[in-house]
Formats: C-alpha cells, sequence, structure tokens
C-alpha cells in the first residue's frame, strides 16, 4: 500500500465547487483532486447508506444487457495480472448479467479472504442508459462540450489495478466506497518496468511490480519510481483528474467499490493513437545502429516535437502537403499513403 511504497507525496487538492476548468487543470500537467464535486451524485448518496443501496440504485438503469465481469482466485489478492509465465492471464472472464454480478459482489460483503470481482470499463451510455442524467460531471466540464468523453463505470470488491497509463485525460469519481491512486509522471516508463505488449490485464500496459511487496532486486529502478510519485486517498464523492500518460496504480479499499470516469482527448478524431507510431517504429527505427537513431531523433524533433508552422513557414503553400495542417482529408490522404508502403 501508499505507506509501505514509501510514496509521501500527496497529490494537489481543490475543494471541488463551482464550475471546473479542467483545460486549466491539465495545463498544470500533475494529478489533482477535487474534494466533493460529485457528493451530490444520488449513487454516491445511495453508496453512503450501503452497499446494497448502492446497488439497488445501479439496477435502477439495467438493461439486462449481458456484462463482463473478471473474477480472481483469493490467491491472487485482489491484483489483477498475470500468472508466472507473463504469457497468461491471473484471472477468468464471463459473460454475466449485471444483476448477478452485484449479487455476487453483495454475498461476498465481509469476506476479505474470498475471490476478487471486477467489471472494468463498461460503457455507462450503453449498458445503464439514463444513468448519466442523474450522475455526471457534464456541468462542471465545458470542455466535454466540444470533446465528449467516453463515460464508463467500474464496479468490484477489493481489487488492484496494477499501473497502467491512458491514452487519453481522465476524470474519474470515486462514487462507492475508498479508492487509492499512486501516480507517477510518464517519464517514470522505464523505473516502473513495464510488461508485455500482449496480453494486457485490461487492454494497457501495466508494470511487473508488485506494490505490495516490490523486488528492489529484480526491479531496482523502481525506487526511483517511488521517489517520483504521489498518492491520492479518496471517500465517496471525490473526483481525481489527470493527464494522458500518466501512469496510474489503483486500490479498492473496501468490500464494494463504484468508480466512473470520463476519458477524452482535445484533438480531431480523426487523429490515430500515438501508440500505432510505437509499433510502426519498431519494425522501421529501433534495431538500426545507433548513430541512425540519434539522427533520427533529430528528425523527429523537427518534424514532429517542435513546432509544427516552422517545418513549412518556408515553403509555399501549394507544395506543403502532409506538413500542412492536417485535417480529414490529409487524414484520409496520409493514411492510404502508409497503408499502400506497409502493404509489401
Amino acid at each position: 500500500m501508499a505507506e509501505r511504497l514509501r510514496v509521501s507525496r500527496r497529490v494537489r487538492e481543490i475543494e471541488g465547487t463551482g464550475v471546473v476548468d479542467l483545460e486549466a487543470l491539465l495545463a498544470l500537467d500533475e494529478p489533482v483532486i477535487l474534494r466533493g464535486l460529485a457528493a451530490d451524485w444520488p449513487l454516491v448518496q445511495a453508496g453512503r447508506a450501503s452497499p446494497r443501496e448502492a446497488a439497488a440504485y445501479l439496477r435502477r438503469f439495467d438493461t439486462d444487457r449481458p456484462v463482463t465481469g473478471y473474477v480472481g482466485d483469493p490467491a491472487i489478492k485482489g491484483r489483477f495480472h498475470y500468472d508466472e509465465t507473463a504469457t497468461a492471464l491471473n484471472f477468468t472472464a464471463k459473460r454475466i448479467s449485471l444483476g448477478d454480478f452485484l449479487d455476487l459482489l453483495l454475498g461476498q460483503l465481509g469476506d476479505v479472504a474470498g475471490p476478487a470481482y471486477y467489471l472494468g470499463s463498461t460503457d455507462l451510455d450503453d449498458y445503464l442508459p439514463g444513468f448519466r442524467a442523474e450522475n455526471d460531471l457534464l456541468p462542471y466540464g465545458p470542455v466535454f462540450n466540444h470533446h465528449p468523453p467516453l463515460a464508463s463505470i467500474w464496479i468490484g470488491n477489493r481489487t488492484i489495478a496494477s499501473a497502467h497509463h491512458d491514452m487519453s485525460n481522465n476524470a474519474a469519481v470515486c462514487a462507492v466506497g475508498r479508492r487509492r491512486f499512486t501516480l507517477f509522471p510518464p517519464d517514470q516508463v522505464a523505473n516502473l518496468y513495464p510488461g508485455p505488449l500482449a496480453p494486457t490485464p485490461g487492454g494497457q500496459v501495466v508494470s511487473m511490480v508488485d506494490f505490495t511487496a516490490p523486488d528492489l532486486t529484480a526491479y531496482p529502478r523502481f525506487a526511483a519510481a517511488l521517489a517520483a510519485g504521489s498518492v491520492a486517498e479518496l471517500e465517496a464523492g471525490d473526483v481525481i483528474v489527470y493527464p494522458a500518460l500518466w501512469w496510474h496504480h489503483v486500490e479498492a479499499l473496501d468490500d464494494f467499490n463504484v468508480l466512473v470516469n470520463y476519458w477524452w482527448n482535445p484533438v480531431p478524431t480523426f487523429m490515430d493513437t500515438p501508440m500505432d507510431t510505437v509499433l510502426h517504429a519498431f519494425l522501421s527505427l529501433r534495431d538500426r545502429p545507433a548513430q541512425e537513431k540519434r539522427a533520427w531523433r533529430a528528425m523527429f524533433d523537427y518534424y514532429v516535437f517542435g513546432d509544427a508552422e516552422a517545418v513549412a513557414a518556408h515553403l509555399p503553400v501549394p507544395a506543403r502537403g502532409p506538413l500542412a495542417p492536417l485535417d480529414e482529408a490529409g487524414a484520409r490522404q496520409l493514411r492510404a499513403y502508409l497503408l499502400n508502403r506497409l502493404n509489401r
């Protein structure tokens, strides 16, 4: 847990009142806790009454559409991760109704040595229609009007989502129970010892380090990650906001926990995921000689990470091609060109 990890830095906190400027918060380039921002949500109020009240509230919106539930043996102690070979996962998945999943959780209340149950990243609008009409951050996030978020719900008992990063910015609402986030800036990627690219426990690469008992002999740089980390202890109704690519290790601390999160990127939808570029770089760059890689780093700094306008400012407008600002038509042309180059 956080104390054992010796992560002493605490995430900045502000009172969650009034209209929150999410863009301004993200510009800080660090996590921020908005205390009590969702305290008035009906789900939060139901959860404060009891887990059964929270489950009953969620059932109001259930459409009987099967969801995917994850089950871990008690031996994993709630840590959804890999088996000893790191080629397979240490839990199973099954299709189940939301009602049956909630019954499993309620049946385990008070049993700290039982199985781990986890319902991850389930789309609210598809699976719990009407929920957001009563519980939502939309009035507090004007940025959502321009870049609608993907809103999802996570339900489970005492589970651990191992440190990972997301491609999008995140506003996460601790709706029922308590949660602990341990967060690391993106530059700590090497010190967190990322696991295989596939399979992954939840779609993103996760740290191979067991945070409850870190093996610093096997993962010595993890000590540096701890020094750079910060901890957020969340109660029901609290919201944490953090930028894309920040690593976060999430512990659900009670027998019944619900998290609602919003992912969004303030970029046009025609843009591809940068992870595709990383994978392509394995194919084209990674295994080249060191001096070539240094030269290509300079190219990337100029064309990609530098001033996007400066690279084409000296060229006539008709000659700028893909150096011009990208729009949907230009993205289609560039994607078609790349596909043609790759299909050889």
